[in-house]
C-alpha cells in the first residue's frame, strides 16, 4: 500500500470523534463505515495531502483514489471523489468506466454515489456529451446507486439548462422504479432541470404525475410556485 494512504487513514483516524461518528450514521438506513470527521475536516485533510502530491498526473490519483474507495470509509470516499474531481482537465471520455466501476463496486450510500457524480461524473458527461447513452444504460442497472448515479450526474448540467430531452429520457426509464433512494435521485435531477426549465418540466410532470411516485413528484416540483404545486400535487 502506498505511504501516503497509510498517512491518510491515520489522520482521518486521529482527528475522529466518537459523536460525530454516531451522529453521523443517523442519516442513513444501511449500514455504513465512518471515522466521525466533520465533512469541513475530512475536506481540508484531503486538500493538505493532495497539495504534497509530487506527481498530479491522473494516472496515479486515479490509483489512489481505489485505494481510498477500497477501504469502504466514507471520508476516504469523499477524499477518493475530491481528488478525481481535482484532476478534470485531464479527463478523457473514456474515464467514464472508471467512474462508473466506482459506483458499481463501492458506492453504498447517497452521500458517496451523489459526491461522485455531482462532480466528477457530471463534469465528464458536460466534456463528452456522448456520454448520455452511457448513462442511460446507468439507468437500467439492477444496482441501486448506479441508477441512481444515471440522475444525479445530471443535477449540475441541469441547472445550467443542459440535456433536458435526455433528462426526460432517463426519467421515464427510472419513472417506476420502487427503490425511494432512485426516486429522490431523479426528482431532484427534474427539479435541477425546472430552475432553467419550469414550464417543460411542469408539463412533463402533469402528463406523468398519475404514475410518477409521489416521492419524485414532490422533489421535481419543490422549486416551483405555490400555484403549480397546487395544480401538480392535486390526484
Amino acid at each position: 500500500m502506498e505511504p501516503i494512504i497509510i498517512e491518510i487513514r491515520n489522520e482521518l483516524k486521529k482527528n475522529a470523534d466518537e459523536k460525530t461518528r454516531i451522529q453521523g450514521e443517523k442519516f442513513f438506513r444501511e449500514n455504513v463505515k465512518i471515522y466521525g470527521l466533520k465533512s469541513a475536516q475530512t475536506e481540508q485533510i484531503g486538500k493538505e495531502f493532495y497539495k504534497t502530491l509530487p506527481d498530479k498526473t491522473k494516472s496515479l490519483v486515479f490509483q489512489y483514489c481505489e485505494e481510498l474507495w477500497k477501504s469502504g470509509y466514507m471520508e476516504e470516499s469523499f477524499i477518493a471523489c475530491n481528488w478525481s474531481y481535482n484532476v478534470k482537465k485531464q479527463y478523457i471520455a473514456s474515464d467514464f468506466e472508471v467512474f462508473g466501476k466506482w459506483a458499481n463496486q463501492y458506492v453504498t450510500n447517497w452521500a458517496a454515489c451523489d459526491t461522485l457524480c455531482n462532480h466528477s461524473v457530471g463534469t465528464l458527461v458536460e466534456m463528452y456529451p456522448a456520454l448520455l447513452s452511457g448513462l442511460k444504460k446507468w439507468a437500467k442497472s439492477k444496482n441501486r446507486w448506479v441508477k441512481r448515479a444515471s440522475a444525479v450526474s445530471l443535477i449540475v448540467p441541469a441547472r445550467k439548462g443542459l440535456f433536458l430531452d435526455d433528462i426526460f429520457e432517463i426519467a421515464d426509464i427510472l419513472h417506476s422504479d420502487t427503490d425511494d433512494m432512485v426516486q429522490k435521485g431523479y426528482g431532484w435531477m427534474l427539479k435541477a432541470a425546472s430552475q432553467a426549465h419550469q414550464k417543460e418540466v411542469f408539463d412533463y410532470v402533469m402528463r406523468k404525475k398519475a404514475t410518477m411516485p409521489r416521492t419524485s413528484l414532490r422533489y421535481a416540483i419543490e422549486k416551483m410556485p405555490p400555484e403549480l404545486k397546487a395544480r401538480a400535487m392535486v390526484k
